[in-house]
């Protein structure tokens, strides 16, 4: 009987054991390299074949760096902390930085500027309790600028044109009651340029309309008032125009324009130009789309960052990057990003991607068409650091030519850029399997070895005649293939 009992209990292990295996033959059988043992079926491996030199295949692509996070420290000394990595972010391939909103907010030492009061002072009125900004004083933030432009590197403003903050109370006849919208040299408009009251907010003696912002409504900017669209683009020294020809900035990036309409953005840059995003909060890349069309200007594409955090956090299904995103209709408009200010301070867990899958969300941004947006505090963190200067490389080099995704289901992702002419392009491959995975690929290369750019597998497969090639990906990881010397 207890002989039965044991025979019994082996067949149900057998049984269960046979059940448990991957169906999938592109898993790596548990006893072959991954754990040191013999390849059952082993692919001759080339004795360390040489990379090619990615500087030698430029394709003209750079990054973007979001030059700050929420309440940044040292308070007063931002400007000089910046100016001190300029020269060694030009060097790892960044080209324009997105510097916070520059001017003086109605928190004044404390502010991040969102919560903007005077559009002229960037550092050098006594107003709202300091001088300087959070950021420091205006001759640094001069110097900031002028190093980037040395360093062939752009600058970009944060442009708050949807609400103000910090006037003096005056009655208001069009709502009935105080508001704070008198800005003059008295109140939080020290410069004295663009004085503004209860007339240039809505609603006014002219219009009724409001956009319904959610921010600051009772000091929300009328675009359509003439005196508005003359200090803020149209004059000699406009915001805009200021900005551009004497403070020296390349761009815009312009905050919550869900609070303005898309007519206000298009004639900005018809009067400026200049390099633009926009921040449209808005996961739907139809709606991104439709905006980028009406203005001109590139977005944000908040479509691909709820793609990756829904593919690799929220659903753990990577079938989700197989769905619309802004980049795949208009690459050169859509400024992709795996972290800002917002997703990293807000609570809401599904409005951020988690640490342990930030490197699989930079890599598919960094080899995707689209803009990449690197952000400060991932690029500073020393986990995080050549990582990121590796991808920014092979995206400044390699990653080039037209995407194809090769295989995709749940837990694996596998994308070709094509490459043009003598550049060999690149296959990347994500995996959130708790194994490492192989998987068979059309490759453009024929006959060559491949390795993993990334450094994170050692493999290196050779492709036959026809481009077929097997290719590695670690557990919960990505690698980026390409071919050898």
């Amino acid at each position: 009987m207890k002989l039965n009992k044991i025979l019994i209990l082996w067949i149900l292990a057998l049984f269960m054991g046979l059940s448990s295996c991957s169906s999938d033959d592109s898993e790596i059988d548990p006893t072959d390299d991954v754990t040191g043992q013999p390849d059952p079926d082993p692919e001759p491996q080339p004795d360390n074949p040489e990379p090619i030199d990615l500087s030698a295949y430029d394709n003209g692509s750079r990054v973007m760096m979001q030059a700050f996070y929420w309440d940044v420290e040292p308070r007063f000394e931002w400007w000089t902390n910046l100016t001190d990595k300029v020269g060694g972010w030009a060097d790892a391939g960044i080209n324009r930085l997105w510097l916070p909103v520059a001017t003086k907010g109605q928190s004044g030492g404390y502010s991040m500027g969102y919560d903007v009061s005077d559009y002229y002072d960037f550092g050098n009125y006594n107003q709202h309790g300091t001088t300087e900004t959070r950021f420091g004083s205006r001759e640094e933030l001069e110097e900031l600028i002028s190093t980037a432009h040395q360093n062939d590197v752009e600058v970009i403003a944060d442009i708050v044109i949807n609400h103000n903050s910090g006037g003096g109370l005056e009655y208001n006849p069009y709502r009935g009651y105080e508001t704070y919208t008198l800005f003059d040299e008295e109140h939080g408009n020290a410069s004295g340029m663009f004085n503004r009251n209860y007339e240039y907010f809505y609603p006014n003696s002219v219009s009724q309309y409001d956009p319904g912002s959610l921010f600051y409504a009772e000091s929300n900017l009328d675009h359509h008032r003439e005196y508005v669209q003359d200090w803020l683009w149209k004059k000699d020294n406009s915001v805009a125009k200021y900005y551009k020809n004497v403070m020296g900035f390349d761009g815009w990036r312009f905050d919550y324009v869900l609070g303005f309409e898309p007519w206000v953005v298009k004639a900005w840059l018809d009067e400026v130009g200049g390099f633009s995003v926009a921040e449209l909060w808005d996961g739907r890349a139809s709606v991104l789309r439709d905006y980028v069309n009406e203005t001109g200007s590139g977005a944000f594409d908040f479509a691909t960052f709820y793609k990756l955090e829904e593919g690799l956090d929220r659903f753990e299904d990577l079938n989700t990057l197989d769905q619309d995103m802004l980049w795949k209709t208009h690459p050169e408009k859509a400024v992709t990003f795996t972290a800002n200010h917002d997703t990293e301070k807000d609570s809401n867990e599904d409005n951020f991607i988690k640490s342990s899958n930030k490197m699989k969300a930079y890599a598919y941004i960094l080899t995707h068409p689209g803009y990449p947006t690197i952000f400060y505090s991932d690029y500073e963190n020393t986990d995080f650091q050549d990582e990121i200067k590796n991808l920014i490389e092979i995206h400044n080099s390699i990653a080039t030519g037209d995407t194809e995704i090769l295989y995709i289901d749940e837990d694996e992702y596998v994308m070709k850029r094509a490459g043009t002419g003598t550049n060999p392009g690149l296959i990347l491959y994500i995996s959130i399997s708790n194994s490492t995975k192989r998987r068979s690929v059309s490759s453009n290369w024929n006959n060559v070895t491949l390795m993993d750019y990334s450094g994170n597998s050692t493999y290196n497969p050779t492709s036959d005649e026809n481009g077929a090639v097997t290719i590695e990906a670690p557990s919960n990881g990505y690698s980026i293939w390409s071919i050898t010397e």
